[in-house]
């Protein structure tokens, strides 16, 4: 058991780059197999901006992920609307795990993405409804592939003005989009990168 938290854990955890804007960033040639479409480049990302810190107290966010296969190839998708209306997109394949463990991962892609830039406040919408009745105590997690995820993702949600709703997948297109797309082109899990709008 502790075995395989600890594997969950060093495949989930991300790796944000600082924000400076008009940033791009590149993916390290030493994280894994890179080829022409996993390198993020100026000339195919052209309008990666970070907003400041200030202008995102209050973080709204679309999250969702997949995989094709269940278990299979998976990918995370995360839409993080700020109080300014700036809007990040985050598409990261995360290896092979089934759809459940990619949801909670995308949550805490959000989460981290909070975190990480002082936010009071997350709002998350989700339209993985076993995910979200767990995170808000309807559901027990009982599965043990998917408890350290759950734990870690509450953990993180008590630092912050939290909550969580369940949403139709329709009205959470482009999340998935990005997850699927991330899975399709292998995205480096090594940074988590903002797709342009």
């Amino acid at each position: 058991m502790i075995r395989g938290c600890l594997l969950v854990m060093k495949i989930m955890v991300p790796c944000f780059p600082q924000a400076v804007p008009q940033q791009v960033w590149k993916a390290s040639k030493t994280a894994g197999p890179v080829n022409q479409r996993n390198i993020l480049t100026a000339d195919r990302f052209p309008r990666m901006v970070f907003p400041s810190r200030s202008s995102m107290s209050h973080l709204v966010a679309y999250v969702d992920g997949g995989s094709h296969g269940n278990p299979g190839p998976s990918g995370i998708g995360v839409v993080i609307e700020h109080s300014d209306g700036g809007k990040i997109r985050i598409a990261r394949w995360i290896g092979r795990h089934d759809n459940n463990v990619a949801e909670y991962a995308a949550l805490l892609e959000a989460l981290q993405y909070a975190l990480d830039f002082k936010a009071k406040a997350l709002h998350v919408f989700s339209d993985s409804e076993v995910m979200v009745r767990q995170m808000k105590g309807e559901y027990a997690c009982r599965s043990p592939r998917l408890y350290s995820l759950h734990w870690v993702c509450q953990k993180l949600a008590r630092s912050l003005q939290f909550s969580i709703a369940h949403v139709r997948r329709e009205d959470n297109a482009e999340a998935n989009r990005l997850a699927n797309s991330a899975v399709r082109q292998r995205f480096l899990p090594v940074k988590a990168k903002a797709v342009p709008q």
